[in-house]
Parts: C-alpha cells; structure tokens; sequence
C-alpha cells in the first residue's frame, strides 16, 4: 500500500528511535517514535527525560523501527518492528495507540514480523471522516491483515484491542493463526464506580455536543503530561515499573493529538460508547465459541479496569484455551513488566505454534 504525506490532521513521523545503554555496556531497548513538532521530537524530549531519571545513561539513536501509513478509506498508522517470521499484529486498547507494544515489539521481532497498529481515532491515526466506534475498528483491523499483510497472522490484543481480536477471530477464522489476549474487554465484569471528580465527566459522557465539550476542556485542563500520568495510574499496579521514556513518548504524542481538537474526544466517545455497548451484549459469547485458533489469556491481578475473575470466566467459557495470571501487574503488563509478559508469551508460543527464526530487517 502506498504511504501517505500530508493528510489533514495527520503529524508526520520520522523513523527514528531510541535505544539506551547503561554505563556497562548492556543494552536495553528503549524504542520509541520520534514525533517532528516545531523542529523537536519526541525521540529528543525522551532523550532529556531519560538522562534527568537514569544517571550513567548514554543515548544512542538508531532506525530500529519504521513508522508507515497507508491508505485504508483514509490514512492509517501503524508501526513495524520488522523480523521476517509469521506476521504478529498487536491492537492496542480505549484510548492507547500502537507506542503501548514498543517495550515488547522488538523483542517479538527476532521470531516474528511484527506490527502494531493504530486504530481510527487513536495514536497517529485520525478519524477521517470514518468511525471509531468498535465494529468499525474491528473491520479496520480485518482489513488491515488483508490487504497488508497479506497472508493470516498471530493477533495479539490489549483491553478493547482483545475484545476486537476475539470479533476478528469469530468472524475470519482462516485470517488468525493464534490469539493472545491482554487483559481483554469482555462482558460481565462489573463496573468500575468513577472516583468522585470524574462523576460529572461520566454523566456527561452521554450528552451528544455537550460530551466532547467536557472532555475535550478536562483534556486542555490536565494538560498533556497529567493526562497521561493519571492514565497510567489507573491502568498499572506499579507506575514506576514503566520507562520514563515510554512515558514521555506518550506525552509528546498527547501534545500532537491536542491540536486535533475535538476530533481527538470524538473519537474517544465514539469508541467508549460502542464498548460499553458491547460489554453488555450477551452475543459477545457466540463470537467466543467460533474462535477455533489456538488463543493465550495474559492477565493481570491487580487489573483495576478488567478484573481476573472475567479471565476466569472467559477460560471456564473456554477451557481448551490457556490462562496465564501475572501477579502484581496491572492492566497493561507489556508496558509494566515487558520481560515478564515475555517470558508468558515466548514459552507458550515456543509450545503451541514453534516459530520459525527470523533476522530483523
């Protein structure tokens, strides 16, 4: 597919990224998008953020990664760690974007050509006149297999990125060649009550206009950096596990999309509406039981959003699939503990599908 230059509301990326090495000499892979605004990047903010927090730390800049788009009904976003293995896609989850996978995609890279996507309305992805509510991602996502990468692939997805890769999986199953579900999105979970400042926010959430005035206004309020540091808050059980780094990528992409204005709480709505939606549609189950590929459950137990006891359900649903339960992590363990949600992942594709080996390009 051809890439695309120039579409309203869309920042140019760079394909720069990040990687950091300790004063020993040990390298850890820090990756992450390096974002042109005003002649400064992302890549070069994490950089500042990195040398202020990791004492001994020295910055090494390098094209590990490729930040593409192509043309699907309008331009989308994605991420390629390369690797010429089995295609593995990564669909993030409400309100992330494909920087949730980079702490885990290069090393999922050595076995695997892995992709993370950007979903309409999120990341570097904009409406564009199309929805993102969660069907309509849903299709985004079949048709991102399809006329990009062309062939089935491993379907890897976190929250509503879960719950869109089970809608993918029922509907085509020859497309999905395995599942791996982060903390997914699933029905019967009981809802989170608001803390007490947002219970204005939520109950006018279902106010067509006023909702995007009132979140797109507390988003202005925060500011980019609260923002992301009160999201995190909610969604690890250990913020401080998460690299600066990752977090200050995260900023800087906040700060892009706050010049999208009201399309950035559009979508938002759009998405969070149709999940909510979702969440309470009992149909949801069918899809479940046409899943035939082989599918891993990665949970947190401390996952304040989606509770352990809807995974549970979900394997005694399921028991032909796999449950694998990470103490004391949150709800994006591949952000909060990416070598232990490795280790999940690696040893239980190394038994179930054994991956070829592959050279990253």
């Amino acid at each position: 597919m051809p890439a695309l230059q120039g579409w309203p509301g869309f920042p140019p990326a760079m394909t720069l990224s990040c990687l950091h090495q300790t004063s020993r000499g040990e390298t850890n892979p820090q990756i992450i998008p390096s974002i042109r605004r005003n002649g400064r990047s992302a890549c070069g903010e994490a950089a500042r953020a990195m040398r202020e927090n990791h004492k001994g730390f020295s910055l090494i800049l390098i094209d590990a990664v490729r930040h593409r788009t192509v043309d699907l009904d309008g331009p989308v976003h994605y991420i390629d760690f390369g690797g010429d293995g089995k295609p593995l896609l990564m669909v993030h989850g409400l309100g992330g974007n494909a920087l949730n996978w980079m702490a885990v995609g290069p090393e999922l890279a050595k076995h695997h050509h892995a992709l993370a996507i950007d979903l309409t309305g999120f990341g570097q992805t904009p409406l564009f006149r199309r929805s993102a509510a969660v069907g309509a991602n849903a299709s985004l996502v079949h048709t991102f297999i399809e006329q990009v990468i062309g062939e089935p692939a491993i379907l890897m997805g976190n929250s509503m990125g879960g719950h869109i890769a089970i809608l993918e999986a029922g509907d085509h199953p020859r497309w999905v060649t395995a599942l791996i579900l982060v903390d997914p999105a699933i029905p019967g979970v009981r809802v989170i009550r608001p803390q007490a400042g947002l219970l204005g926010v939520t109950a006018a959430l279902s106010i067509p206009g006023l909702a995007e005035i009132v979140l797109d206004r507390r988003v202005r309020e925060l500011g980019a950096e609260r923002l992301v540091k009160q999201t995190i808050a909610m969604v690890a059980a250990d913020p401080a596990r998460i690299d600066p780094a990752l977090i200050e990528a995260h900023v800087e992409l906040t700060r892009e999309r706050a010049s999208l204005g009201r399309q950035y709480s559009r979508a938002f709505l759009q998405a969070t509406r149709s999940l909510g939606l979702r969440m309470a549609d009992p149909r949801f189950w069918t899809k479940v039981k046409r899943v035939s590929a082989p599918t891993l459950v990665v949970h947190g137990d401390l996952d304040r959003l989606i509770p352990v006891l809807a995974a549970r359900d979900l394997i005694r649903r399921r028991p032909d699939w796999t449950l694998e339960v990470l103490e004391g992590v949150g709800h994006v363990p591949m952000m909060e503990t990416p070598e232990l949600f490795l280790r999940v992942v690696n040893h239980w594709m190394a038994y179930k599908l054994a991956p070829e080996p592959a050279t990253v390009s």
